[in-house]
Parts: C-alpha cells; sequence; structure tokens
C-alpha cells in the first residue's frame, strides 16, 4: 500500500490543530483591538466576543482553534490518495471512493506532474488522479507485483490546446469541453468536471488541464 509517509500524516495531526489553536488565539487579540477602535471595521462580532469573560474567552478560542485544525487535518486525510497494490490488481481509494482495475486492462502507470496515470492498452487513461505520492515507492510497488511503470507519460507530445469548435474533435466533443472549460482548475473536487471527463473518454478524448488551459488527444492503439 502507497500513501502519505506516516511522518507527513503525523505532521498534519499536530501542525493543524496547533496552527488553529494559534489562529484562535490571534482572533481573540485581534477582537480586542477592533473594540479599542471604534472606526475598525467588524464592531459587531468583535464586540461579541471580546464581551466573554475570561478564562472562558482565552480557552475557547484555543478549543474552537484546535478543533478546526483538526478538521482540515481529517479533509487532507480524506482527500489524500491511497494505492494498493497486489499481482492482479491496482487499487485507487480517495474520497470515499475506490476503483480497482485489473492487472490485464492496465498497460502502464506514470506520474505527469501532480497526478497519477493508468494507461490502458489503447492508449487511453483508465485514471488520473492527484497523489502527492513518492515516485520510488510508486514505482517499486508497481514493479514489484509485475505492473508497468513509465518515467513519463508516452502520449504527452500529442496533446493539443483545446479552442472553441476545435476541428478534429469526435461530434459532440466540442461541446463537452465547452461545459467543462468552467471547471478547469477545481477538477480534483468537482464531481462535474470529472464526469465531462468520463463522457469525453467514452468518445475516445484524453483531457488534461494546465494552467487552466484544457488539453486534448485522441486514443490510439498504444504501442507494444
Amino acid at each position: 500500500m502507497v500513501r502519505d509517509p506516516a511522518s507527513a500524516t503525523l505532521l498534519a495531526w499536530a501542525g493543524f490543530p496547533l496552527l488553529g489553536a494559534g489562529a484562535g488565539w490571534l482572533v481573540r487579540l485581534l477582537a480586542e483591538w477592533v473594540v479599542s477602535w471604534p472606526w475598525a471595521p467588524f464592531q459587531g462580532p468583535a464586540e461579541l466576543i471580546a464581551s466573554l469573560p475570561e478564562p472562558a474567552l482565552t480557552v475557547g478560542a484555543l478549543v474552537v482553534g484546535a478543533l478546526a485544525g483538526i478538521v482540515v487535518a481529517g479533509i487532507g486525510q480524506w482527500e489524500s490518495l491511497v494505492v494498493t497494490v497486489d499481482t492482479e490488481r491496482i487499487r485507487l481509494a480517495r474520497k470515499g471512493s475506490t476503483s480497482e482495475f485489473t492487472a490485464g486492462t492496465v498497460h502502464a502507470g506514470c506520474l505527469d506532474g501532480k497526478y497519477l496515470v493508468l494507461l490502458g492498452h489503447d492508449g487511453a487513461e483508465l485514471a488520473r488522479e492527484p497523489a502527492g505520492l513518492d515516485r520510488e515507492r510508486l514505482t517499486g510497488a508497481l514493479r514489484e507485483h509485475g505492473h508497468q511503470w513509465l518515467d513519463e507519460d508516452p502520449y504527452l507530445a500529442e496533446f493539443r490546446l483545446w479552442v472553441p469548435d476545435t476541428p478534429g474533435l469526435p461530434a459532440g466533443a466540442n461541446a463537452l469541453l465547452a461545459a467543462r472549460q468552467k471547471h478547469v482548475g477545481k477538477i480534483d473536487g468537482d464531481s462535474s468536471g470529472r464526469e465531462l471527463r468520463d463522457e469525453l473518454a467514452k468518445l475516445g478524448v484524453v483531457v488534461r488541464d494546465r494552467k487552466k488551459q484544457q488539453y486534448w488527444r485522441l486514443v490510439r492503439q498504444a504501442d507494444s
């Protein structure tokens, strides 16, 4: 199983609550400062916070901040990709959902920037998931169980910048890409953007995003 290092997980669960508590302390100080300057904005909320008695105010600020940090750490863990590999399959788990690919359907895996990409034998992308995972650990896990790992996506040179009404695309692809454009930049957490990617895949169109622009290629027979 390949996931975020234990040190990173520990740092998140320890660091975010501490940062949250610090932020709560700063909010307490800021509220007192705002109340002391009548011209400052947010007088109402500041007066409400500053009116709380001590030590309840300080303790409450620290606790609420720490709890917020715990929530942030939990969200980070929930969004992190976990890759489970054996000789028969590759399983990707993220955000409470799991995708599983049998060894016979996967041609190779690679990293494209921050994304883990699994390629099919026809050149289609079976998966493209954001992953802050260690390259060496991913490489070792796949190769150890007989799966091919590539240093880079062999189809990178085929991607072309999409502009409205691009010629050469299958019928309906331009409309899907146009609808998807507004989701670019937030695809990782946007279910609509993912659904549009899946619809494009059904048409044989692979899409990747760079700097809020879409790049596309057509699926072709993968090199053996």
